[in-house]
């Protein structure tokens, strides 16, 4: 299949599912986008070769029966490709390897469909999507998203992306297979995460009906413009007029009525908020000493960071390996390979085996951070004020 034939598959509606959580917080965000040009990133077209490297590998295990020559022959052609790395082989098993543990203990075979077209425009005008892997037993929808990103971990709670393609399939299929059961999972190998999140049918057809004149809205262009997180990937935050007072609440721009600020008003926004991130820093330090003393600051918690790994005794680790069968070659690089060096070099599961679980690496706690109290991870406790009396 060509290059040109898979993007073609891989086309977004206007209100796509992966720009959900900016359309259904910003209503007018996706019609003032379509003034800017379509860009791509080496980090998209990375995520892309992926997305194809896993594709061919779950249509060979479950929908497309093919030799292994017709598979190492397509393979090899992805592997010409010059953004590939070999670790997108190892990921890319990582993912398949995750849905086998869904399926495998399956009473019967499942429905199961790769790059599945889903259209969910029952609820929001025009809208469709490809799901990366759908899967159908008893009374359960599984919804399955690989990404290969390495920057933020997605949770699928509630992922409003998820639930749409639900939606669209949920509607395609409630006619042949009885479900009750929703089940949503994003899998990022190259961190390591696997978020998973249920809900009834019944809870997604609420929700559904809930978000329908929003996306009326949306696909209008009509309502307010609302920044927040989801302006992360809008192709508008540089020069949303909304995002600027957001953060420079200057009353001189107030009065300018455009939607998009001018490139003049944003060199003016900018020699007034020189110092602005000296400012903010400062303001976030303060904040995180203060919640580390058990202070509250609204709406904020100190949380810890990303720690790292080190390795308890660096020889005897190595030993262990070598007496396991690894070739030494493997574990120098002139200096000794670092953790995540390792891991890359092993595979997952070995990597945990012979390090992880007989106690040779261990991960230290990360430098205190400052996040807004929709992360995920849990508050730092504040000190006992018993023991720091003693």
């Amino acid at each position: 299949m060509t290059k040109e034939i898979k993007h073609a598959e891989r086309a977004h509606a206007l209100l796509s599912a992966s720009a959900s959580s900016r359309w259904l917080n910003c209503t007018p965000s996706v019609r003032l986008e379509e003034q800017f040009p379509d860009s791509t990133t080496t980090y998209a077209e990375e995520g892309t070769l992926a997305h194809e490297i896993a594709e061919l590998k779950l249509r060979k295990y479950y929908t497309e029966p093919m030799s292994q020559r017709t598979f190492n022959t397509r393979l090899n052609k992805m592997k010409k490709h010059e953004l590939f790395q070999d670790e997108m082989l190892k990921h890319t098993d990582s993912y398949l390897e995750y849905l086998q543990g869904i399926t495998i203990p399956m009473a019967s075979v499942p429905y199961v469909a790769v790059e599945k077209r889903i259209d969910y425009s029952d609820y929001a005008p025009e809208g469709f999507g490809t799901v990366d892997c759908l899967i159908i037993s008893g009374n359960t929808l599984y919804v399955n998203d690989f990404k290969y990103g390495k920057g933020v971990a997605v949770s699928a709670e509630r992922n409003t992306q998820m639930m749409l393609y639900a939606l669209g399939a949920l509607t395609e299929y409630s006619f042949l297979y009885p479900i009750e059961k929703i089940h949503m999972s994003i899998v990022q190998p190259r961190l390591s995460s696997i978020s998973e999140f249920e809900m009834t049918a019944a809870e997604l057809l609420t929700w559904g009906e809930s978000i329908k004149n929003i996306a009326q809205q949306a696909y209008a262009g009509v309502g307010d413009f609302v920044p927040g997180e989801h302006c992360k990937f809008c192709k508008a935050k540089a020069q949303c007029r909304a995002r600027a007072e957001q953060y420079t609440a200057l009353e001189d721009f107030k009065q300018m009525k455009p939607p998009l600020i001018s490139n003049e008003e944003v060199g003016q926004i900018l020699e007034k908020a020189i110092g602005l991130d000296a400012w903010v820093k400062a303001l976030k330090d303060f904040a995180l000493k203060e919640s580390l003393k058990g202070s509250e600051i609204a709406g904020w918690k100190a949380v810890e960071g990303r720690g790292s790994r080190f390795y308890v005794n660096m020889d005897e680790a190595f030993a262990h390996l070598k007496n396991n069968g690894v070739d030494e070659a493997l574990l120098y690089n002139r200096e000794p390979l670092s953790v995540a060096e390792i891991e890359k070099v092993l595979k997952t599961e070995q990597y945990r085996t012979l390090l992880e679980e007989p106690g040779h690496v261990k991960k230290s706690p990360g430098k205190p951070t400052l996040v807004p109290l929709s992360d995920k991870r849990k508050p730092i406790a504040p000190p006992d004020a018993a023991s720091d009396f003693k």
